[in-house]
C-alpha cells in the first residue's frame, strides 16, 4: 500500500477519507527479487510440478505430430 502523507487536520474531517490519485502519491519502495534467493519445496509441490512439466511436453509433443501429420510430412494417408 502507498504511504500518504497526511497534511489536513483530522479532527475537522473525522469520518471522511482522503482520496490521493497514485501519480500524485510518494512513490514507494520495490522488493529486490535477486535477494529473494529459493523458495523451499516439499516433495509433493516438487512432484506436482514436474508433473506438470511433463503433461505440459507431451501437449506440445501432441501439436508438434498434428501438425506435422497436417503439413504431410508422413507421406498420404487416405
Amino acid at each position: 500500500m502507498a504511504t500518504m502523507i497526511d497534511t489536513l487536520n483530522t479532527k475537522d474531517f473525522q469520518n471522511h477519507f482522503v482520496v490521493v490519485h497514485p501519480l500524485d502519491d510518494v512513490p514507494e519502495q520495490k522488493v529486490d527479487t535477486g535477494a529473494l534467493g529459493a523458495i523451499p519445496m516439499t516433495w509433493t509441490v516438487r512432484i506436482s510440478l514436474m508433473s506438470l512439466r511433463a503433461y505440459l511436453v507431451l501437449m506440445m509433443l501432441l501439436v508438434f505430430y498434428r501438425v506435422v501429420t497436417l503439413a504431410g510430412w508422413f507421406g498420404h494417408h487416405g
